[in-house]
């Protein structure tokens, strides 16, 4: 009973419900990516290549043999440059794309923490630091005064 307490205590939390969240947006995000990345850019770098598919390129090591009865004897041993490549380019795609969102998001972030644009709701938090700000630079204005005389 108290395993299921302590559980319910943990889903509960912002946190795991955070973390399903982030999971789920992923793993969309990621079939964005693969589609952006195959379909958007890699056909125009393949017509700038004269049709080249990027993903088929390879450095044969061995060929494959095959004997008169077409059975493969020996197969084919080949690096696959052209895979890591297409990876490659995902990779760098995710990046700059994740870069970007997380830019907007301090740039959000740092708005909202502003205490001084009235165009955006600051957080209570850090409303009540500034105002504790404000209050300690009176009080030692005061304290500063009360000292001269």
């Amino acid at each position: 009973m108290k395993l299921i307490k302590e559980f319910k205590e943990f889903a509960v939390k912002g946190n795991m419900m955070d973390m399903a969240i982030g999971i789920i947006i992923g793993a969309s995000f990621n079939k964005v990516i693969d589609v952006l990345a195959k379909q958007v850019i890699l056909p125009p770098l393949s017509l700038l290549t004269d049709g080249v598919n990027f993903g088929e390129k390879k450095l044969v090591l061995r060929d494959a043999i095959v004997d008169a009865s077409g059975t493969t004897t020996v197969t084919e041993v080949a690096v696959a440059y052209g895979k890591l490549s297409e990876v490659f380019l995902d990779f760098l795609i995710i990046g700059f794309t994740v870069f970007i969102i997380v830019k907007f998001m301090n740039k959000l972030r740092n708005k909202a923490h502003d205490t001084k644009d009235e165009t955006v709701v600051t957080p209570k938090d850090i409303q009540l630091l500034s105002d504790l700000k404000e209050l300690m630079k009176e009080q030692n204005k005061m304290l500063k005064s009360n000292s001269m005389n």
